[in-house]
Protein backbone atom coordinates (compact mmCIF):
# COMPACT_ATOMS: atom_id res chain seq x y z
CA UNK A 1 0.00 0.00 0.00
CA UNK A 2 1.19 3.79 -1.02
CA UNK A 3 1.58 5.96 1.52
CA UNK A 4 -1.27 8.74 1.89
CA UNK A 5 -0.83 12.42 0.09
CA UNK A 6 -2.60 15.04 1.98
CA UNK A 7 -3.09 18.09 0.15
CA UNK A 8 -3.25 19.70 3.69
CA UNK A 9 -4.25 18.67 7.04
CA UNK A 10 -5.20 21.43 9.28
CA UNK A 11 -6.79 22.01 12.74
CA UNK A 12 -8.65 25.46 13.14
CA UNK A 13 -11.16 26.77 15.69
CA UNK A 14 -13.77 28.10 14.09
CA UNK A 15 -17.25 29.88 15.14
CA UNK A 16 -20.38 28.27 14.25
CA UNK A 17 -23.74 29.75 14.83
CA UNK A 18 -26.89 27.37 13.84
CA UNK A 19 -29.78 29.54 13.15
CA UNK A 20 -33.48 28.09 12.04
CA UNK A 21 -35.75 30.73 10.64
CA UNK A 22 -39.29 30.74 8.74
CA UNK A 23 -39.84 31.79 5.31
CA UNK A 24 -42.72 32.67 3.68
CA UNK A 25 -42.71 29.44 1.90
CA UNK A 26 -40.18 27.19 3.55
CA UNK A 27 -38.07 27.18 7.03
CA UNK A 28 -34.23 27.80 7.00
CA UNK A 29 -32.11 25.56 9.08
CA UNK A 30 -28.61 26.61 8.72
CA UNK A 31 -24.95 26.25 10.17
CA UNK A 32 -22.79 29.56 9.52
CA UNK A 33 -19.37 28.43 10.44
CA UNK A 34 -16.42 31.38 10.58
CA UNK A 35 -13.12 30.97 9.88
CA UNK A 36 -9.72 32.62 8.81
CA UNK A 37 -9.71 29.72 6.13
CA UNK A 38 -11.94 31.50 4.01
CA UNK A 39 -10.93 35.26 3.41
CA UNK A 40 -13.43 36.34 5.04
CA UNK A 41 -16.19 34.46 3.86
CA UNK A 42 -18.04 32.15 5.89
CA UNK A 43 -19.33 28.37 5.50
CA UNK A 44 -22.75 28.21 4.82
CA UNK A 45 -24.66 25.15 5.59
CA UNK A 46 -28.28 24.39 5.04
CA UNK A 47 -29.14 21.44 7.14
CA UNK A 48 -32.45 20.47 5.99
CA UNK A 49 -30.79 20.86 2.12
CA UNK A 50 -27.80 19.04 2.58
CA UNK A 51 -26.18 21.81 0.55
CA UNK A 52 -23.35 24.24 1.21
CA UNK A 53 -21.47 27.38 0.03
CA UNK A 54 -19.02 29.82 1.13
CA UNK A 55 -20.58 32.83 1.04
CA UNK A 56 -19.39 36.90 1.46
CA UNK A 57 -21.04 39.96 0.47
CA UNK A 58 -19.63 39.95 -2.66
CA UNK A 59 -21.70 36.29 -3.77
CA UNK A 60 -24.85 37.40 -2.24
CA UNK A 61 -24.96 40.26 -4.81
CA UNK A 62 -23.41 37.90 -8.13
CA UNK A 63 -27.28 37.17 -9.56
CA UNK A 64 -28.60 33.38 -9.23
CA UNK A 65 -25.76 32.47 -7.24
CA UNK A 66 -27.82 31.41 -4.11
CA UNK A 67 -30.80 30.05 -5.99
CA UNK A 68 -27.92 27.53 -7.69
CA UNK A 69 -25.99 26.72 -4.66
CA UNK A 70 -28.75 26.09 -2.27
CA UNK A 71 -31.41 24.93 -5.55
CA UNK A 72 -33.91 27.52 -4.46
CA UNK A 73 -36.81 29.26 -6.01
CA UNK A 74 -35.94 33.30 -6.44
CA UNK A 75 -38.64 34.38 -3.67
CA UNK A 76 -36.89 32.07 -1.11
CA UNK A 77 -33.53 32.59 -2.62
CA UNK A 78 -34.26 36.41 -1.69
CA UNK A 79 -35.53 35.79 1.89
CA UNK A 80 -32.15 33.83 2.55
CA UNK A 81 -30.42 36.31 0.71
CA UNK A 82 -31.68 39.32 3.34
CA UNK A 83 -30.81 37.13 6.20
CA UNK A 84 -27.41 36.58 5.34
CA UNK A 85 -26.73 40.36 4.47
CA UNK A 86 -27.16 40.91 8.00
CA UNK A 87 -24.97 37.77 9.10
CA UNK A 88 -22.33 37.87 6.64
Amino acid sequence: MTERFFLYDDLEDTKTRFVSFMGENQRFDLALVRSDRYYGKQLVLDIQGSRYAIIGTDDLEEEGYLEHAFQLESEDAEELRAFLYEVI
